[in-house]
């Protein structure tokens, strides 16, 4: 073998050698590009196209998130369960028994929980989404992907603990003997209104978190502050009139309010729901719109 690799070797050598031998001339490079490479136009037609031929990304990133949530811990799921219901036992017994706030001639602990179910995913998928982009610093720098698929599947995750947590109100209706009103076909579209919102408000909570690392501290005090600011403990018409209207522009109060009143056959806030769509819809607007044009830095900074 080594001796046929040295014959070839002479035998180049030698033709190179011969007389009249020209080594061929360089390739000459254009003035011209042949080629020009560009980005082409972004359009939420292509970010939807994009999203759906990644759906198994996203969805093993959702199954990721769910998984590492509850690994190597002694409860698993039933933190699902756990934090919202917990919150309702001293809910009651501060703000229910103590405190004596009205709940619409609904029992307190149903009521509470009511509005914790909703807030609580709000909460956790707000937050996660917010953290996803910079938790994801290695899969964002090493490969293509859409970047909106990151967040997107922090709230999937999310989804799974509310409807996990949803089973506990069910037992709490049996239990108080609450019967479902045929309001409750207005469940669905509360729910996924809920799941815009919280994407919209995470998405941009994501892409402001790899320019400014503080919002990961200020994220889950604003949180907090807005909690108080939406009616979980309290019913919205607890609030004296005059100030009611600053109530209802925030988009969560039409969505909980919506949620007791499909449940236990209150009046539907059409108004606030009205209101609520309306805003979800634009703050997720202006969030894809800001997450699109931030995400061009994010290779190089997260």
């Amino acid at each position: 073998m080594l001796n046929a690799i040295a014959e070839s070797r002479s035998e180049v050598e030698a033709s190179r050698s011969a007389p009249g031998f020209a080594p061929e001339a360089p390739a000459e490079i254009p003035d011209v590009p042949l080629f020009t490479i560009t980005a082409r136009r972004r359009t939420m037609g292509s970010d939807l196209g994009d999203l759906w031929t990644h759906r198994e990304l996203f969805y093993f990133l959702t199954w990721r998130d769910v998984k590492v949530r509850y690994k190597q811990t002694v409860l698993g799921a039933l933190w699902a369960i756990l934090q919202p219901f917990l919150t309702m036992v001293v809910f009651t017994l501060f703000f229910g028994r103590l405190a004596r706030i009205p709940s619409n001639g609904v029992p307190y602990p149903i009521f509470a929980y009511a509005g914790l179910l909703p807030w609580t995913f709000f909460s956790n998928a707000v937050t996660s989404a917010g953290n996803s982009v910079v938790g994801n610093a290695s899969l964002i720098t090493k490969v293509y992907v859409p970047r909106m698929i990151i967040p997107g599947s922090a709230v999937a995750a999310a989804l799974l603990d509310f409807a996990i947590a949803g089973l506990i109100l069910i037992a709490m209706m049996v239990y108080y003997g609450v019967a479902i009103s045929a309001q409750a076909a207005m469940l669905a579209p509360l729910t996924v209104l809920l799941a815009v919102l919280a994407f919209g408000v995470g998405t941009f909570m994501a892409g402001l978190n790899v320019k400014y690392r503080d919002v990961r501290h200020a994220l889950p005090f604003v949180i907090q502050l807005w909690m108080f600011a939406t009616p979980i403990i309290y019913p919205s018409n607890f609030v004296p009139a005059k100030w009611r209207w600053l109530l209802v522009l925030n988009p969560l109060t039409g969505i909980i309010e919506g949620f007791r009143g499909a449940l236990f056959g209150l009046d539907f806030q059409w108004f606030g729901f009205a209101v609520a769509a309306c805003a979800a819809g634009g703050i997720l607007t202006y969030s894809v719109h800001s997450f699109r044009r931030m995400e061009r830095e994010f290779a190089d900074i997260v």
